[in-house]
């Protein structure tokens, strides 16, 4: 299925740990325990994967291997293949801590998904410049602090189409979205699509997204808790 790009895009998250879907919470990554949900039975990516497209149908998703981007471990490759098998036509977006070329270049040509690159996995710019719109890039920041290289959250010549503003210290946390962040954003490369990530409480939260110019949401915590429904979605899309 191809990626939606018209329209505002609800798209669900899963963070994996250890091959279990996991429960963020203001990015505090080492304490994250197996999720419980009552959209599935259990913890399994698949299992938990299709029980949030049963409950929120969506183009896309969005998988973090936690092992991948704190430890330096390879993509989880079984935990993927499960959750493409579980959700056909789906496509997913996955942050795997890249930081080489050849590596996420070989994983992109392996068909599992479209790889984001995290600015707290780089060292300077060049996988961002070299990927281009095969990626997307992921502005990581923690309260006041950017993470990574200043120069990929500076120099919006360097941003692909499609970028991310993740505020790892409201996921989970109930805090409501980083508006000016995403504004900012906006502002330095306004033919970019830009999502926000963190922070998504329901339906006025996606409704103030829309309005500040988000292309889309990153959610997970709402979906759960039953705050947002397919509808609330439909609201905006194009």
């Amino acid at each position: 299925m191809a990626e939606r790009v018209d329209g505002f895009a609800v798209i669900p998250v899963l963070d994996l740990r250890r091959g279990q879907v996991v429960r963020a919470r203001r990015g505090e990554r080492d304490s994250y325990a197996p999720i419980e949900t009552p959209l599935a039975k259990g913890s399994a990516p698949g299992a938990v994967a299709a029980g949030i497209l049963a409950a929120f149908p969506a183009p896309l998703l969005y998988v973090a291997d936690l092992d991948a981007i704190i430890d330096g471990a390879q993509p989880d490759r079984a935990a993927l293949e499960a959750i493409a098998r579980a959700c056909p036509g789906t496509t997913l977006w996955v942050d795997a801590g890249f930081c080489e070329r050849a590596a996420t270049e070989a994983f992109a040509e392996a068909g599992l998904g479209r790889p984001v690159i995290g600015s707290e996995s780089q060292r300077d710019g060049d996988l961002v410049r070299a990927l281009g719109d095969r990626a997307v890039l992921s502005l990581d920041s923690r309260g006041d602090e950017r993470l990574g290289p200043a120069v990929l959250h500076a120099d919006a010549d360097l941003w692909p189409r499609d970028v991310i503003v993740m505020t790892l210290a409201r996921v989970g946390a109930d805090a409501g979205p980083d508006l000016d962040g995403l504004r900012a954003a906006r502002r330095r490369a306004p033919r970019a699509r830009i999502h926000a990530a963190g922070g998504v409480r329901g339906p006025d939260d996606l409704a103030a997204l829309a309005q500040a110019g988000a292309a889309g949401a990153l959610v997970a915590t709402a979906l759960h808790d039953g705050r947002l429904r397919p509808e609330h979605g439909k609201a905006w899309a194009g």
